[in-house]
């Protein structure tokens, strides 16, 4: 009886192993990566986010309609300033690559815009941009953690609105170009 029982076990345990080598509970697509070197030795990967049809969500207390609607913007005075919104991102090919969350806050000393970026198979990035647009619309922003790959990495981002001037009736309105420029971290001795 007990040898049966260990035997069961065992033969259960195998078959178990069998199954799941051959039906994997977890098999994420990696899109391939579209990398080019920069002059520091880093890479340089862009994402592009069409407007706005890639908009999942967006919320903010002076919104009429969020998306998806019946969606309510918590009605908390701490919540009056602050804006969320959450796209699909796009590689250069404009396959959806991944997801990206924005949020906008404003507070006594400005406003803050952080961006997370998340690229299933790679990991995530978060990128706190300045407030201010550069000369010609870019607004950049530095690499402040990252998880997986780009758990090692430090560099910055740039965020663009690129409209569409293609006049083609189902063209989206344009674009959020985002540009990440990183490189490995440098170890201390």
């Amino acid at each position: 009886m007990l040898k049966t029982f260990i035997v069961g076990i065992v033969l259960g345990v195998a078959g178990a192993a069998a199954a799941l080598y051959a039906f994997p509970a977890v098999d994420q697509h990696r899109e391939t990566s579209i990398v080019s070197v920069a002059a520091n030795g880093g890479n340089i990967e862009a994402f592009h986010i069409n407007m706005p049809m890639d908009r999942i969500m967006a919320g903010a207390a002076d919104q009429n309609q969020a998306l998806p609607t019946g969606l309510k913007w918590p009605a908390d005075q701490m919540l009056e300033d602050v804006r969320a919104e959450l796209f699909k991102v796009r590689n250069a090919r404009d396959t959806v690559v991944g997801v990206a969350s924005r949020t906008a806050a404003r507070d006594g000393s400005g406003e803050i815009i952080d961006w997370v970026l998340h690229l299933p198979a790679r990991g995530s990035m978060y990128v706190n941009m300045r407030p201010e647009a550069l000369k010609g619309g870019f607004r950049r922003g530095e690499l402040q953690a990252g998880s997986r790959e780009f758990a090692p990495l430090s560099g910055l981002m740039s965020e663009r609105w690129v409209p569409n001037t293609s006049g083609d009736a189902d063209a989206p309105a344009g674009r959020i170009e985002l540009v990440t420029t990183y490189i490995r971290r440098q170890e201390a001795p």
